[in-house]
């Protein structure tokens, strides 16, 4: 018998929810690279914004469309894994949520950058002192709530999630294993970030970021063709 699951009024089955969430990673990577704004990472990001407003505009909107990508991705597997364990599921879809609100305070604070470049672009000297003050003061907070805000969330949720898989074996041991490890070097990375170690557009963010995109590439193909099945070894 093909167990189906209900969403609304209607209902899908195991393998059609295991295909859509592969689909679902697979959009998060291309959406997440298509949402980074330079400009607004760049050292001299008051300067720049200003003649960049069309980047900002375009990494608002796919920033957007990441909320919905990965939240859905947490709710549409939350009927399959919650059978192995509730407590942890509800922890994986409500982190997930955490994630999206700092989302959103993310992209909100987008427009007020363009604004205070624009001013800062014709401010006089006596003034460029002041905006200067508010734009570091307006960085530092957009990167608690990106840098460590969103990606804390979705990081500590992806745990959650990792572990239910790795106990119930629903994928392979090193595919969660490495979703586990992928995850942390992300999260270890954020804080580097907030420290200013190390920049978002940087080498070394890439070496710390590639482990857990190849894995979540890995893990959409999983999902295409396997699904997430408990005789998995």
């Amino acid at each position: 018998m093909i167990e189906r699951y209900t969403f609304g009024n209607m209902k899908y089955t195991h393998k059609q929810i295991s295909r859509t969430a592969g689909i679902l990673i697979l959009l998060g990577i291309i959406t997440g690279i298509l949402s980074v704004v330079p400009a607004v990472e760049n050292d001299q990001f008051l300067a720049v914004v200003s003649l960049n407003k069309n980047q900002v505009l375009n990494g608002a909107i796919f920033q957007f469309f990441l909320v919905p990508i990965y939240v859905g991705f947490s709710l549409l597997l939350y009927p399959i894994i919650k059978q192995y364990n509730t407590t942890l599921s509800i922890g994986f879809v409500g982190f997930r949520f955490v994630a999206a609100t700092f989302q959103l305070i993310g992209i909100i604070l987008l427009p007020i950058f363009v604004l205070l470049s624009q001013e800062y672009s014709i401010a006089n000297s006596s003034q460029i002192g002041v905006y200067e003050a508010a734009g570091d003061a307006l960085r530092l907070f957009r990167d608690l709530t990106n840098h460590l805000g969103v990606i804390l969330a979705t990081g500590l949720g992806n745990l959650l999630f990792y572990a239910i898989l790795y106990r119930e074996k629903l994928v392979p041991k090193w595919l969660s294993t490495w979703g586990i490890l992928g995850n942390i070097m992300v999260m270890t990375a954020s804080f580097l970030i907030l420290f200013q170690l190390i920049e978002v557009i940087s080498p070394e963010y890439g070496v710390m970021s590639i482990p857990l995109v190849l894995q979540e590439v890995v893990l959409a193909i999983w999902l295409l063709t396997k699904g997430l099945l408990k005789h998995v070894s």
